[in-house]
């Protein structure tokens, strides 16, 4: 298996890089953001160690351009800095896993292991269905140039539609993972608010992305409609 590992601390990048060599990977260095992310673009690899504090250019600023070409190979960001917040932020631009310094060699042979056996399903960053846009890390929706504005359920239910699309998802499936498991109001809170996204997304432009499937529950669909 290849890797990239992209450390600015040359005795860190190599120790890594020597370890994993006794666990059957062949792993390449770079030692900022810059070179990082041309050898990601450029280079077959099957995981990526990437740095969060390093020159040229942050590992979030790599992340975020790598996402953006495409390129979803699995990454595990590698920092000193612990904060949940660079965590969550580091998930939110599609890191695959984190792991802080000072860490254990075990847990990370570990952690890369896994990242193997998930492999590299597609999953931006932002989610689109033809020019409607949602940036769940930035709480943003688009039509085209036009920023629509959503509530906090709004927002959730078009998220998780969109995550879904072209799939038929049931009214129980909805309350489950918009609501809560145990919600034990009137079901028909899905239909409301399936009627509050229509009005906000589809009707102003002409529009019918969200379908009824009667008897069966609902389907985005990805292409206009």
């Amino acid at each position: 298996m290849r890797m990239l590992i992209t450390e600015d601390e040359p005795a860190l990048a190599d120790a890594i890089a020597d370890g994993l060599a006794a666990e059957g990977f062949v792993a390449d260095i770079a030692h900022d953001g810059a070179d990082g992310l041309w050898r990601a673009l450029h280079e077959p690899y099957d995981v990526i160690v990437l740095d969060i504090m390093l020159p040229a250019l942050s590992g979030y600023e790599v992340l975020k351009r790598l996402r953006a070409a495409r390129v979803w190979t699995p990454v595990l960001m590698l920092t000193a800095k612990d904060g949940e917040y660079d965590e969550a932020d580091a998930l939110d631009l599609g890191a695959d896993d984190y792991l802080s310094k000072p860490f254990s060699y075990v847990v990370l042979v570990a952690r890369l292991r896994a990242l193997l056996r998930r492999g590299a399903p597609a999953r931006p960053a932002v989610l689109r269905a033809d020019d409607l846009t949602v940036d769940p890390a930035g709480h943003r929706c688009r039509r085209g140039e036009r920023e629509i504005c959503l509530t906090a359920r709004e927002f959730a239910l078009l998220e998780y539609l969109l995550r879904h699309a072209g799939e038929v998802i049931s009214k129980a499936d909805i309350l489950t993972h918009v609501w809560d498991e145990h919600f034990d109001g009137d079901t028909n809170i899905v239909e409301v608010y399936i009627g509050y996204l229509r009005r906000k997304i589809d009707a102003p432009f002409g529009r019918r992305t969200i379908e009824t499937v009667r008897g069966a529950g609902y389907r985005l669909h990805s292409t206009a409609g």
